[in-house]
């Protein structure tokens, strides 16, 4: 008589963003098992957005017929990793500033959760399973709604002691347009897919504003117009890159996010701004396009909670004087 294999653990991994929320089970080697998204209640506050993350774990549980030990989350927002909070947000977030997310979806789920910022999970996630494996100290950039940034150094995502590190969208420099964030001339002001939208229609002296997809679509015809736009974006993003490239030394950086569907329109000014603009190290930059798509950062959570489940395995046996 022969038995059921026994089933592989298996760990959620969550993002939540300003319009949608998806969440993947996965195995430890990054294969995703099962996944579903709902669209993110953002502006009904904390308990509304972790009982909406929670409902997917349980769908794709009750679905697939797996069972998650451990969750992880990537989240928009500064994030309090060790505290499990998210610390501050953009306006659309009603009620996320000071919410104990991690420890609510822990109860919710009866899960171990970790939580981190979604870029940070990007990273991690490329790191883990996409462009940048065997990478152990890189730069990460999204680059969607707005610009995000994360940094690894000797394999580990580094959250700073705020939770705030690697914001590389709102680095100043880049000219003189008000950004979403209140201050001047960020670099999310040139680069991101709502800025995109805006310089083009100040470029055509439109007052409708067109998709950074739609956009790239003219540019690709021809359009001079989308070409400058996106050739500024491209620029201000070398710079970017230039600057954390001799601040940190890293050698690695990967891109992504939904205007990274126009990197052939980003790359020839990107590429043409670092080679005048070298590191002092005198090693080139490895410029990467992001490989996994729209599961990027919820690999990188369910990384975490592999990591979670790894650390707490470890102390355990600590405890009960296992040493092997």
């Amino acid at each position: 008589m022969s038995s059921n294999p026994t089933p592989p653990p298996i760990a959620a991994g969550i993002d939540i963003g300003g319009t949608k929320t998806s969440a993947i089970l996965s195995t430890r080697g990054g294969s995703i098992l099962a996944h579903a998204a709902v669209p993110t209640p953002a502006g009904e506050g904390g308990p509304a957005m972790s009982a909406a993350a929670a409902g997917l774990i349980r769908r794709l549980e009750e679905t697939s017929g797996f069972r998650a030990v451990a969750a992880g989350v990537g989240a928009a927002g500064v994030i309090d990793q060790l505290a499990g909070v998210v610390t501050a947000a953009s306006a659309s977030f009603a009620g996320w500033a000071g919410f104990p997310l991690a420890a609510d979806l822990g109860e919710r789920t009866g899960l171990p959760v970790v939580i981190d910022n979604d870029v940070n999970a990007f990273l991690r996630g490329e790191m883990s399973y996409g462009s940048l494996q065997g990478v152990t100290d890189a730069l990460g950039i999204m680059l969607g709604t707005g610009v995000g940034g994360a940094i690894a150094w000797d394999g580990m995502v580094f959250s700073g002691p705020r939770g705030a590190a690697g914001e590389i969208g709102h680095t100043p420099g880049y000219g003189d347009i008000r950004c979403t964030c209140g201050q001047y001339g960020h670099l999310e002001t040139l680069a991101s897919g709502r800025s995109i939208s805006e310089r083009f229609a100040e470029a055509v002296g439109s007052a409708e504003r067109l998709g950074a997809a739609h956009i790239a679509g003219l540019a690709r015809e021809g359009d001079r117009r989308a070409v400058a736009t996106f050739d500024a974006a491209g620029r201000a993003l070398a710079l970017a890159m230039s600057t954390a490239a001799n601040l940190l030394d890293v050698r690695d950086v990967v891109v992504g996010g939904g205007v990274r569907g126009a990197w052939d329109l980003l790359e020839p000014a990107l590429h043409a701004t670092l080679a005048d603009n070298m590191p002092v190290s005198g090693y080139p930059l490895l410029v990467h396009a992001g490989v996994l798509g729209s599961h990027s950062a919820a690999l990188g959570a369910a990384a975490a909670a592999w990591q979670l489940i790894d650390t707490a395995t470890l102390e355990n046996n600590k405890k009960a004087g296992v040493t092997s």
